[in-house]
């Protein structure tokens, strides 16, 4: 059994930060948040448990568990979760809209320069080339959440059932994810050794140095961390017209077909199932977008995914992108770039407001989640089936890129995409190649891939597609 050693921090070496201390750490972390939820992770417990010793080890990694069960980007709940400890609502409130303000903000100034100039010639061959580098970076992240996730064969037949229900079948990602949960919560009652390991754990060993906030609850100054009825519906009170207020007013306003309140509604569904991370949801959202609603086109939608790549903050934020050009293109009489702007803001309100209803509702009662083996188990089939959807997701990205023409072949009343093949862009398969080598082989960072895949598209656009 690792032991597991607890260092004091002297208070009078580390006192407890101002608002004004925290906000200026909350927006170095938003600005520098790059790399998807691990490196932002990874930046949180650098700057919080090791530099400045705000949080200990054990309990960063206790947050990060809770914020794991949540749907949403977890990384910026967990800047959330912490900041409310230290200062209460208010703390929370920044740490959260600072970690997401500097990506939404890029974002939405590169989705008017997309939509402003996408057709010039330059940006287009850009653009080419970064869809290829995409598709390597889906496909990585395929491969780390299966290796974290597929540990034995009956989690492997659970992804290859999601893959199958989703590309095969159709079904929706909020059935997949019901479906696999219920799955783990009953396996947990008849194999619970099947379904062991969900979640994060702290490694063994690990050297917890105690933080200020750890003392602070030892000296009894966490008084807004205790769970009670009162507090209980006072957030349902506050933050459930915070995030659907705006939604039903935008209903009675312009009516259930307008597109106002398909973004409104949409997003604010996909608030509520964002499990396993940006890249599971997407297959959804790109299938519900594309086919569904028609505000986009696939090849649109793999930009989207290379803009969000490249910004801070989280990758969830493609959904910001989605949400402009919905409105951009269906403006009616407002100015289309100012449709444009009301629609990215409203699918970022809907899309993060939840994130701070479930920390603020449920952070009370994390220490009654921890260790309950049911929903761990739960997680852990959540998890595997995700493997399966990003699978779709890859596969989805992959059929688009690569060839000019993909189309649904009826069978059995099942309706798959299947490429024409004689419509291989042998440009785009080649860049592919390259990149997923690149990264997956030499290691070569997500970043100076985009920027050499941007480069190449460039010069590759001159050659013709066809051999």
């Amino acid at each position: 059994m690792a032991i597991t050693t607890s260092t004091r921090v002297d208070t009078d070496e580390r006192p407890i930060p101002t608002l004004a201390e925290a906000a200026r750490v909350w927006a170095k972390i938003g600005l520098l948040s790059f790399g998807g939820p691990a490196g932002q992770i990874a930046l949180m417990h650098k700057e919080l448990v090791e530099e400045r010793r705000w949080i200990g080890e054990q309990r960063f990694l206790h947050a990060l568990n809770y914020c794991m069960l949540l749907p949403g980007p977890e990384a910026q709940q967990l800047a959330t979760y912490v900041g409310w400890l230290m200062h209460r609502t208010l703390g929370g409130l920044i740490a959260g809209i600072l970690f997401v303000l500097p990506g939404a903000v890029v974002m939405l100034g590169l989705s008017i320069l997309y939509a402003s100039y996408r057709h010039v010639p330059l940006i287009e061959a850009i653009f080419f080339g970064v869809k290829a580098a995409v598709l390597a970076v889906v496909i990585e992240a395929l491969l780390r959440i299966g290796r974290r996730a597929l540990k034995n064969r009956f989690m492997i037949g659970i992804a290859v059932a999601a893959f199958i229900g989703i590309y095969v079948f159709g079904l929706p990602f909020p059935l997949i994810i019901l479906l696999a949960g219920l799955t783990g919560w009953m396996g947990n009652r008849l194999a619970p050794d099947l379904f062991s390991g969900g979640g994060h754990r702290g490694k063994d060993g690990v050297e917890d140095v105690e933080g200020v906030i750890d003392l602070m609850f030892e000296r009894g100054e966490l008084g807004h961390a205790d769970p009670s009825w009162a507090r209980f519906f006072r957030v349902v009170a506050i933050w459930v017209p915070v995030w659907l207020g705006p939604v039903f007013l935008l209903v009675l306003m312009t009516g259930t077909s307008s597109v106002w309140t398909q973004i409104g509604t949409f997003f604010s569904a996909m608030a509520m199932v964002t499990f396993g991370g940006a890249y599971a949801v997407l297959a959804y959202v790109a299938q519900a977008a594309v086919e569904s609603y028609g505000w986009l086109a696939p090849s649109e939608m793999v930009d989207g995914l290379g803009l969000a790549e490249t910004t801070p903050g989280p990758l969830i934020m493609v959904l910001q992108f989605v949400g402009f050009l919905a409105a951009y293109r269906a403006a009616g009489a407002l100015d289309p770039l100012l449709a444009g702007c009301l629609g990215a803001l409203l699918t970022t309100w809907v899309t993060f407001a939840p994130c701070f209803f479930w920390i603020f509702l449920g952070a009370p009662y994390v220490e009654a989640l921890r260790g309950n083996k049911a929903l761990s188990a739960a997680l852990t089939a959540i998890t595997a089936a995700v493997v399966g959807v990003v699978a779709n997701l890859s596969l989805w990205f992959a059929l688009h890129v690569v060839f000019r023409e993909v189309h649904p072949v009826a069978f059995l009343g099942m309706a798959p995409s299947v490429p024409r093949l004689d419509s291989i862009d042998w440009r785009a398969a080649l860049l592919a190649a390259a990149a997923m080598v690149a990264m997956l082989r030499f290691r070569v960072g997500m970043l100076p891939t985009l920027l050499a895949c941007a480069l190449a598209g460039v010069l590759l656009t001159s050659v013709p597609a066809s051999l």
